[in-house]
């Protein structure tokens, strides 16, 4: 075959039955949080199904990487570092460590590489220095698309994540229906979990009720005095065991802020009454949710966790966040408000998760 000739085949034939014989290696690139990564395991869980023998990698970032390291459709993973996380690092030496991220990428020959997101000028480029030879991605609307041969139109809002993500693969021949996400836990956390349950969960006919207390993103949090009533209710309603999960750290820590000043003041309050489980990292966090029953969550990336491993979920969002956002193909009641979380009333989770205990027994 002549030099070139490959690479022209997969962008010509990239909607026919000829481009299903030339793809041997698909790149996907999600390089943004933890929620976004896990709702893009429906569009990898399709490819593998569609293409069982292509080699399928994975670039993502040392953040979120703890979600996707077991996930049985991913050959090989790319792990590349921004600057903000890694704050004790030379910004050359995180540089350098991802150019040679990239020149592995490069080295592999990827035929296909999809950006996993919204448009963004850093994703597009990011595309692009893969060197794959069909490149796939959102376009930037009324502009050329430098980094992309294969720009797409983005769905109309309001369109689920996982839904966007899976327009993306329009030109590999996949049209179908979007499964569950897909996250598995780490063997040796879950077995932390259920020694520290057994030791802490006096009544194990009652649900194990998750509270994760821990938001990001200032319009998504609830106050602490609000977790302390409704715990304080659930409690007098002897309805579950409440498990306390919360993000390690201080909340005045610039780079990574933490609750352990809520989840501090929460557990002196209900001392005895509450399991409060430290999850100092997202395996532990993963595990902790795996061993739960029922899940109350905020909008951040224990909801998605939650999701995925099947849990009856609680999530207290925004309303313009909900439409895109909610917890994808699992029992579930969503909770907003018009555009701070905080604005949700307790009795209103309160009876939310009266309704999901009831589920929970009738299953």
């Amino acid at each position: 075959m002549p030099k070139g000739q490959h690479s022209n085949d997969i962008i010509k034939n990239a909607k026919n039955k000829t481009f299903q014989r030339c793809i041997i290696k698909i790149l996907f690139i999600r390089r943004d949080n933890i929620g976004d990564l896990i709702c893009t395991t429906p569009a990898i869980h399709s490819v593998r199904e569609k293409y069982p023998d292509a080699k399928i990698g994975l670039l993502v970032n040392s953040y979120n990487v703890d979600v996707i390291k077991r996930n049985p459709d991913v050959n090989e993973l790319y792990i590349y570092e921004k600057a903000k996380h890694a704050p004790d690092k030379n910004k050359l030496s995180v540089w350098w460590d991802n150019f040679k991220v990239f020149h592995q990428i490069r080295k592999e020959r990827y035929d296909v590489a999809i950006a996993g997101g919204s448009y963004s000028p850093t994703l597009a480029k990011y595309t692009f220095f893969t060197g794959a030879k069909l490149k796939i991605g959102y376009g930037k609307k009324d502009a050329l698309n430098l980094f992309y041969n294969k720009p797409l139109v983005p769905l109309a809002a309001p369109a689920h994540e996982v839904l966007r993500v899976f327009n993306l693969l329009g030109p590999l021949g996949i049209h179908r229906v979007p499964g569950k996400l897909i996250l598995v836990p780490d063997d040796a956390e879950l077995t932390k979990v259920e020694l520290y349950k057994k030791k802490s969960v006096k009544n194990s006919l009652k649900p194990l009720l998750a509270i994760a207390i821990s938001a990001r993103i200032k319009a998504n949090k609830w106050s602490t005095d609000k977790f302390m009533e409704l715990i304080d209710k659930i409690l007098l309603q002897e309805t579950a065991n409440v498990l306390l999960l919360w993000s390690p750290g201080s909340e005045n820590n610039p780079t990574f802020p933490g609750d352990n000043e809520s989840a501090e003041r929460i557990s002196r309050n209900f001392e005895g009454r509450i399991i409060a489980y430290p999850t100092p990292s997202l395996k532990s966090l993963i595990a902790a949710i795996a061993g739960s029953d029922i899940v109350i969550t905020l909008d951040t990336g224990s909801l998605h966790m939650a999701a995925a491993l099947g849990k009856i979920t609680v999530a207290l969002m925004t309303k313009g966040k909900a439409k895109a956002w909610y917890p994808w193909k699992t029992r579930n009641v969503v909770i907003t408000a018009e555009s701070e979380v905080d604005e949700i009333q307790v009795d209103s989770v309160l009876q939310a998760l009266d309704s999901c205990i009831k589920d929970f027994h009738s299953a």
